[in-house]
């Protein structure tokens, strides 16, 4: 593909010249020089020159082509990096809300055990009442069997 350019250049340049050399008057002794140019080597050397033109822009072709590619991955790593950073915000408003949780976990055990407490308090007291109810109804009991007694003692010696 290259080599058909480079005729080509090559051959666009002969025709130049000899367009050149044609509307000079001696135009029979520029073809003799471009024959003799051609037989020390100028037009191999005009064709490495045009491979070397050829090659210098393949190179800034590829140059350019990992230029793009650099400011390719430069972009996708910023956009990684805000991605991983919108993660961190997030991950951190869920450590904000775990702390929180915990928290009013920890308010709702003391509560419950204030209430427990008071549960206590409050079943200690029922037994503290209950205990000396029952002290009330062992003397009302004892009570009411000595007025029994005394009923019978009396109704025993009325009828004595």
């Amino acid at each position: 593909m290259f080599d058909k350019f480079r005729k080509e250049e090559v051959e666009e340049m002969v025709e130049e010249r000899n367009e050149e050399n044609a509307n000079t008057e001696e135009s029979v002794e520029s073809t003799s020089t471009i024959e003799s140019a051609s037989e020390i080597g100028i037009v191999e050397l005009m064709g490495k020159r045009a491979k070397l033109e050829e090659a210098i822009d393949y190179v800034g072709l590829m140059i350019k082509n990992l230029k793009d590619k650099r400011t390719s991955l430069e972009k996708d790593i910023e956009d990684e990096s805000v991605d991983i950073k919108n993660l961190k915000e997030k991950l951190q408003k869920v450590s904000e809300y775990i702390e929180e949780e915990n928290r009013g976990i920890n308010e709702l055990a003391n509560k419950r055990r204030r209430v427990e407490s008071e549960a206590d308090e409050v079943g200690s007291i029922i037994n503290t009442l209950r205990d000396r109810l029952a002290g009330v109804d062992r003397i009302i009991d004892d009570e009411g069997s000595r007025v029994k007694r005394i009923k019978e003692s009396r109704d025993h010696s009325l009828d004595d």
